[in-house]
């Protein structure tokens, strides 16, 4: 990610929302095999996956809501 050198880029927990440009380069960054991506879009709902099995899309939105769960404020 471009930008200026005495900018740290924070990798913790924030309860700040983050540019969606910022985490789309971060996800990108990270070689993931796998994504789903949710959002807001005119007010509704967004929705897209890289995986063509719906099972293997729920399997992972739940392991992600568990983590997000078991976050420790």
């Amino acid at each position: 990610m471009a930008g200026p050198s005495n900018i740290v880029i924070w990798r913790g927990i924030t309860k700040h929302d983050l540019p969606v440009d910022r985490l789309l380069d971060q996800a990108k960054e990270h070689g993931l095999s796998s994504v789903v991506i949710l959002g807001w879009k005119d007010g509704e709902p967004y929705f897209a996956s890289s995986m063509a099995d719906g099972g293997d899309v729920m399997w992972l939105m739940r392991n992600c809501e568990k983590q997000l769960l078991e976050v420790k404020p």
